[in-house]
């Protein structure tokens, strides 16, 4: 089947959104039956074990729709390749993250490894958009085009597990980002990186009815390191290849939040004197929580603020 446009694109997010939806409770079964659970700690916001592997549905969710969408035909082979073994090793990390709490420097490590299927297949950040000079670009050597590119990717993949605190809120980000970064991808030319991005977001709305508070399921690591390495995989696809003055700032501004939360977390963390990938319930969203608002509301709040930062992403992608 080879499909094109509109079409296909909506083939991606329309299957990726069934299929998961219709994954989950499966998972969930499954969840509770071998005892993949997330057990209440005094930094998390659930006080009852919580079913966890969510990220499976969503992970099969996302292939089901590129592939249906002819993702063999549209997407070159190598970063095919590349982004979903990559994916599926990093998810397969988040599943042993999820039943064995891995310390923070081994799951770095291994998130550093989960890099290497991106890297030989050259879905790498090789050269850089001058800020200043429309259409000039800064070509980097093979050697710091791989450090950057592992950089953005743990810092991508990190940052989506970050702001997966409360209920809704990761999946709700991915799925806007995802459309944000499909609109962009379709406005420079680039449908194979739009099908990928809509695969991604019709996964995560897919996965939302069952993570929306109160949910009656966690995408837990093994979701949301996968969602965070797709994302990451496609903007260095994307963005990271388009020559516009402004490409490098697409996806910084698309991913906001997260982002900018990680980077706080860091340096809260550096001031204080405790391990920079520990965990707390110091984010954004938890000190929101903590004011009084309830975790419906700081998810929403958090929605309008990613999809107020895809949309000036889209306008400046159209206009730089």
């Amino acid at each position: 089947m080879n499909l094109h446009g509109n079409e296909a694109i909506l083939i991606a997010y329309a299957v990726a959104a069934i299929v998961t939806c219709a994954l989950t409770p499966l998972v969930r079964q499954l969840a509770l039956r071998t005892g993949a659970l997330d057990h209440p700690t005094d930094r998390k916001v659930h006080r009852q074990p919580m079913p966890t592997l969510g990220g499976l549905a969503l992970a099969v969710g996302f292939f089901m729709g590129a592939l249906a969408a002819g993702a063999l035909h549209q997407v070159p082979f190598r970063t095919l390749l590349g982004v979903s073994s990559g994916a599926i090793l990093v998810a397969l990390i988040g599943v042993i993250d999820d039943r064995l709490d891995l310390p923070a420097k081994v799951k770095l490590a291994l998130q550093i490894v989960s890099v290497a299927p991106l890297l030989l297949c050259g879905v790498t950040i090789s050269m850089l958009s001058h800020p200043l000079a429309r259409q000039e670009q800064i070509m980097l050597p093979v050697w710091l085009s791989w450090i950057v590119t592992t950089i953005w990717v743990v810092a991508v993949t990190n940052a989506i597990n970050l702001i997966d605190g409360l209920d809704g809120l990761a999946a709700g980000v991915t799925a806007i980002a995802g459309v944000a970064l499909a609109f962009i991808a379709l406005a420079w030319g680039q449908f194979p990186v739009a099908l990928l991005c809509a695969g991604l977001a019709g996964a995560a709305i897919g996965f939302l009815p069952w993570n929306w508070h109160p949910a009656r399921i966690l995408m837990g690591d093994t979701g949301a390191y996968f969602l965070g390495y797709v994302i990451a995989g496609v903007t260095i696809q994307g963005a990271f290849k388009t020559a516009a003055a402004i490409a490098i700032f697409v996806p910084l501004l698309v991913l906001a939040v997260p982002l900018l939360d990680t980077a706080l977390s860091l340096l809260r963390r550096f001031v204080t004197g405790r391990p920079a990938f520990g965990a707390d319930r110091e984010h954004v969203h938890h000190r929101l929580v903590a004011m009084g608002l309830s975790q419906p509301r700081v998810v929403l709040l958090t929605y309008a603020v990613t999809a107020l930062c895809g949309a000036a992403a889209i306008w400046i992608s159209r206009t730089g």
